[in-house]
């Protein structure tokens, strides 16, 4: 048996005529910041991952695929601290996307450890573009989780 779920209404990005070209913007001042491509998909993935986004966790696996994400990463993201595939940068990335996104599950949301990490691989343009990924990861997270859109759609 196979699960179907059905929007419930079309991603509200898309019904909002200025909405969408804005987050793109922000999505392709991203990609600007020196970060790698690769990074920048894992963060995509795993914020979406925490977030039961089915069609972010779809569309990201085969975009990260697409840019060069070699498949023992796309496999172990969500346990990337218990596995070797992952650099120390990319760590750091995932460390933040976690902290970043839980912001209600604790106290002290991004902990300086946390920030510090990132810090020690990233300049700040390239933080920013990394704070600026999971904030629109979150974002596409919540329009789709909300509104039920189904993972596949768009392929």
């Amino acid at each position: 048996m196979q699960h179907q779920p059905k929007a419930r209404m079309a991603n509200p990005a898309t019904v909002l005529p200025d909405a969408m070209p804005a987050i793109m913007s922000l999505m392709k001042a991203t990609r600007q910041a020196g970060v790698p491509e690769a990074t920048l998909e894992l963060v995509h993935l795993r914020a979406s991952q925490i977030n039961n986004c089915g069609f972010c966790v779809d569309f990201g696996a085969r975009s990260a695929r697409k840019n060069g994400v070699a498949d023992e990463k796309l496999f172990a993201v969500a346990a990337w601290r218990e596995t070797p595939y992952f650099s120390d940068e990319e760590r750091a990335a995932l460390a933040l996307t976690e902290a970043a996104t839980r912001l209600a599950d604790a106290s002290d949301a991004v902990p300086d450890e946390v920030w510090d990490a990132a810090a020690d691989h990233y300049d700040e343009k390239q933080l920013a573009a990394i704070v600026l990924m999971v904030g629109v990861t979150n974002l596409f997270n919540r329009l789709n989780v909300t509104t039920r859109q189904p993972a596949g759609a768009g392929w």
